[in-house]
């Protein structure tokens, strides 16, 4: 009798052995899940991050990109402006002879259609300015973009406004507020490349 109660109370503790065995490789289970999910979520994050990093580089990329020497420009000649500006004391004016550059070709029968709107839109351009502004080489290079981005408007694109370029560009100077800053918007593809002025006479 004492040697079957012995034999009969035997298994119990193998049976608790196995359960604790079956536990232990469920905790390492759901362990390994989580940790495995962890990993994913940081990989996600730091590849979201890398991505916002690759997006804010790009416009730098492009700025420095250089012209391929193969492509051909497409020059477009605008007949000459005569413009009043903008100066109170005196009566001045100038006469602009000014040649787009195109980024594209195909956009050339475009520009012609739209030449009427693209004409007022650089008229109003010129005239809010005043002969000191134009007579500096700073006033000749802001006067090129701005033709450059109300041709572009007047094409249908969208184009930042001044009032706009403006935040963007004392957000950038702004060192003392970084986390303030919001990300600045990739600068738009334009279809003028460049603006040159064949005349430029002030009187």
């Amino acid at each position: 009798m004492s040697a079957a109660t012995a034999v009969d109370a035997a298994p119990p503790p193998k049976g608790k052995k196995k359960l604790i065995i079956i536990i232990a490789a469920a905790l390492v289970v759901v362990l390994g899940g989580a940790g495995a999910a962890v990993m994913m979520m940081k990989k996600g994050q730091a590849d979201a991050e890398a991505s916002a990093e690759a997006e804010d580089a790009q416009p730098a990329k492009k700025a420095v990109a250089k012209r391929d020497p193969k492509a051909v420009p497409v020059f477009v000649p605008l007949d000459p402006f005569t413009v009043n500006l903008a100066d109170r004391n005196a009566d001045r004016y100038a006469q602009l002879a000014v040649t787009l550059e195109l980024e594209d070709a195909t956009l050339e029968p475009q520009l012609k259609i739209y030449m009427p709107a693209i004409r007022n839109n650089i008229l109003l351009a010129i005239a809010d300015r005043t002969a000191g502004e134009l007579m500096a080489r700073d006033g000749k290079e802001q006067l090129a973009q701005r033709i450059a981005r109300e041709t572009s408007r007047a094409l249908g694109f969208e184009v930042p406004t001044e009032e706009e370029l403006a935040e963007e560009a004392a957000a950038a100077d702004d060192e003392e507020a970084p986390r303030k800053k919001k990300r600045r918007k990739a600068a738009p593809d334009l279809p003028v490349r460049a603006v040159h002025f064949s005349n430029f006479i002030i009187q």
